[in-house]
């Protein structure tokens, strides 16, 4: 678990590096969490599972972004997304679970 949470930060700090400019709400879902949520890693629930997703939609998008800020199990602070804001989490939470809904 340490290992994948060490790999984990060490591409969201490479992403950070290379990251110039402001990214769309689906181009931080491509680039920092589906890695993890397409795949299941880490015990992230996967993009097309609705029924892992259900309890965490429930809780609303805040609540939801309140995780990603905070990280949970493998996934630091911020999912691999460390120079992103509050807002741009949220709009990636909403793409990312909107077609789950």
């Amino acid at each position: 678990m340490k290992a994948l949470t060490a790999a984990l930060l060490g591409m969201g700090l490479a992403t950070v590096a290379m990251q110039s400019q402001a990214m769309s709400a689906d181009e931080i879902v491509t680039k920092h969490c589906t890695a993890c949520h397409e795949a299941g890693l880490g015990g992230a629930p996967k993009l097309t599972d609705k029924a892992a997703w259900a309890p965490r939609i429930a809780k609303g998008v805040d609540a939801m972004t309140q995780t990603v800020l905070k990280g949970k199990g493998a996934m630091p602070p911020k999912g691999t997304c460390g120079s992103c804001s509050e807002a741009d989490l949220k709009g990636a939470v909403e793409a990312m679970t909107g077609p789950l809904q």
